[in-house]
């Protein structure tokens, strides 16, 4: 069979496209080395945002359109994705008060109308905001959104399946070269295919995937790399906080599931995509972070867990690695079949993305291109208001419990439905895996959402696996072996 596209890569930029694609009308394969959102795309900082600390840098234009697109977003998918009220302490502060207001101000007005409230100072009345640091109550709130990002990117390669795309995991390219007016490639699963144009998606690998195609590139690749820490709630309270630093970077603290607070991200130079590990310096700085503001102190032994990714930043010159664009650079090499290298882009505009490398083929490909993703409601996502629905689930499946109806409602929305068709007891779910995770759920992961290893379930579908003891995950993992014949997994990232 000759595809109209070979997309390399399954992070978040790889999977709209080929939801892009697919809806298109254009027959479709990915495939992805390892896992979906196996890297960069479950490493963020999990937030769907315009960039408040881009217009420093004077990126007008990528917040304008990450603040049109959060707009979308949150409309799109209200399961996964809720509004999150910031808390931006002047106490500290490494820039003037006026200049910090007129920044939200201008944030504000490059939203154009939008569902989320707009920003204000602090007041006598925020005690709740403030009562957690270690300053007094100047300062501001505005507001964004938070994500689950490895969700979101399994929920674009549904929709893509849906429409005909085929999703390959644990399938590498192996190589690919131009004949004729195709490329032919051959996979690590021994398999030969031909398309019509390929996408260089590979996010922090998307210079070496370009010299094992024999292309060279026009633009360069910053590898950075941020990592977080999670430790034991230092607030309570659904608010975020993004503070200030001496070094005129920003840090977040943003609760995490239900009893920590998640704290990122550095910014760290590296040489290759593999030195996604946090390292002692990384801890220290992010610790030092939150105890400059918060009364709450803690040290690198209160790390529960931590995550790393390496952010493939297009190239802009920037001296410092916090000052390099988060834009996105689409390279197209029309030397033959098309071949459309991404770099760059971050979780909140890879739908724009998408739209734009698909609009970018049109031309060499022959055909028309149409907006479709624009006000389309990702799987699950049709939902209307959370609470409402979370609400109708809990009475329709009482025996969920408080805690686990939330967190499946939040995962699968309205395929929530389809999952539990016809069950009308706990029991009916299967076996219990710990957690509250189900043999019900782990074989919808698998069979649904491409999980092939006990990681790819626990760590990325959900975030299960954060609240297992040692022995529930060998039962998880044992049980996963032996309905699936799967390899042992290395050793997990937290996070």
């Amino acid at each position: 069979m000759t595809y109209d596209l070979l997309i390399i890569g399954g992070g978040i930029n790889g999977a709209a496209i080929a939801r892009e694609a697919a809806l298109n009308g254009l027959a479709v394969m990915l495939v992805e080395k390892g896992d979906l959102a196996g890297a960069t795309s479950s490493a963020s900082t999990k937030l769907i945002h315009g960039g408040l600390r881009y217009l420093e840098y004077y990126e007008f234009k990528l917040v304008a359109e990450a603040l049109r697109e959060r707009e979308r977003l949150i409309h799109a998918a209200p399961h996964i994705i809720y509004p999150l009220q910031f808390v931006l302490p002047h106490e500290n502060a490494v820039r003037p008060w006026w200049m910090v207001r007129l920044g939200l101000l201008l944030y504000d007005f490059l939203g154009g109308r939008m569902s989320l409230p707009r920003s204000r100072g602090l007041k006598a009345s925020d005690s709740a905001f403030t009562a957690p640091l270690r300053g007094g109550n100047r300062g501001f709130v505005y507001s964004d959104a938070w994500v689950d990002d490895a969700r979101l990117t399994v929920l674009n390669a549904i929709d893509a399946a849906a429409n005909g795309a085929e999703i390959i995991v644990q399938t590498a390219l192996v190589s690919a070269r131009r004949e004729g007016d195709v490329w032919r490639a051959t996979l690590s699963d021994g398999r030969e295919i031909m398309a019509r144009a390929m996408v260089n998606a590979a996010g922090p690998w998307v210079h070496q995937m370009l010299g094992k195609l024999g292309v060279n590139a026009a633009s360069g690749v910053r590898l950075i790399k941020g990592s977080h820490i999670v430790v034991p709630s230092l607030f309570e309270g659904p608010q975020a906080y993004i503070l200030q630093q001496p070094d005129r970077r920003i840090v977040f603290a943003i609760p995490y599931e239900h009893g920590s607070t998640e704290i990122g991200t550095t910014d760290v130079p590296v040489d290759a995509p593999e030195d996604a590990v946090i390292d002692a310096g990384e801890i220290a700085y992010l610790c030092d972070a939150v105890n400059r503001h918060f009364i709450k102190q803690v040290s690198p032994a209160d790390v529960t867990s931590s995550w790393s990714g390496v952010r493939p930043l297009y190239d802009d010159g920037a001296s410092e690695a916090k000052a390099v664009t988060r834009d996105y650079v689409l390279e197209l090499d029309t030397l033959g079949p098309p071949l459309l290298s991404v770099f760059g882009g971050k979780i909140t505009t890879a739908r724009h993305l998408a739209e734009e490398a698909i609009g970018k083929l049109a031309g060499p490909m022959g055909f028309a291109a149409a907006r479709v993703t624009r006000s389309r409601p990702f799987p699950g996502g049709d939902i209307g208001d959370f609470a409402v629905f979370l609400g109708e689930v809990r009475r329709r499946w009482a025996f969920l419990g408080a805690a686990r109806s939330e967190r499946m409602a939040r995962a699968y929305g309205s395929m929530l439905g389809e999952m539990l068709s016809g069950i009308d007891d706990e029991a009916g779910m299967g076996k219990p895996l710990g957690g509250g995770l189900t043999e019900i759920e782990a074989r919808w992961m698998h069979d649904r959402e491409w999980a092939r290893v006990p990681e790819d379930a626990l760590h990325r579908r959900s975030k299960i696996g954060l609240h297992l003891s040692a022995a529930e995950r060998a039962a998880f993992e044992s049980w996963w072996a032996t309905v699936y014949s799967a390899p042992h997994p290395s050793p997990s990232r937290s996070g």
